[in-house]
């Protein structure tokens, strides 16, 4: 079962249509680390490994977050735990992070699994410690609700009409995606 997964999960980033050539690079990259690694998932095995992170959208925008560590506006996102797909980590990390019940905005079918969101964007970046993140990017619905982030979470978290969150994220391939998603 895990060896079908990290086959799904290479085919959606195989199939993944790059935005810019930012992503086109992360792309290939990711490719070619999926290739290199026994378990690409697996944080424990190499400083090298998949992420999961969530673009929480709903009525009010985008909802960002200022990183705790970093001190950088970002969507919610992390490590993938032990029997997890990056897709359930991005939802796991978005709730855990904002406090909110999110869901997949775009899911279907694929290869026999159910309920596979939309891969919206893959971005390779340096991690904490070391390490580089393969980041696999996806869309969750937020709701309308005010975010409830837990205590150690970041506690500076809003929502962000899409002009403003273009304008406040602090990483250029984040505002190239959110431009990419904003509604026109």
């Amino acid at each position: 079962m895990r060896h079908d997964l990290l086959e799904l999960v290479r085919r959606t980033v195989t199939e993944r249509d790059p935005i810019d050539d930012d992503e086109a690079r992360s792309i290939e990259r990711t490719l070619s680390e999926f290739d290199r690694l026994n378990d690409p998932l697996d944080q424990e095995l190499d400083p090298v490994h998949v992420t999961g992170s969530a673009i929480v959208v709903g009525p009010r925008g985008v909802l960002l977050l200022k990183h705790k560590r970093l001190g950088l506006w970002l969507q919610p996102g992390g490590h993938i735990d032990p029997g997890e797909s990056p897709w359930e980590a991005a939802l796991r990390e978005a709730e855990e992070e904002t406090g909110l019940a999110v869901s997949f905005t775009d899911v279907g079918d694929r290869d026999g699994w159910a309920g596979v969101p939309h891969l919206v964007h893959v971005d390779v970046h340096a991690g904490g410690r070391g390490h580089t993140h393969l980041d696999l990017r996806y869309v969750v619905d937020g709701g309308d609700a005010d975010p409830n982030p837990p205590e150690g979470e970041s506690q500076e978290i809003e929502w962000l009409d899409w002009p403003a969150a273009i304008e406040r994220a602090s990483d250029d391939r984040l505002t190239a995606l959110l431009r990419t998603l904003a509604p026109s």
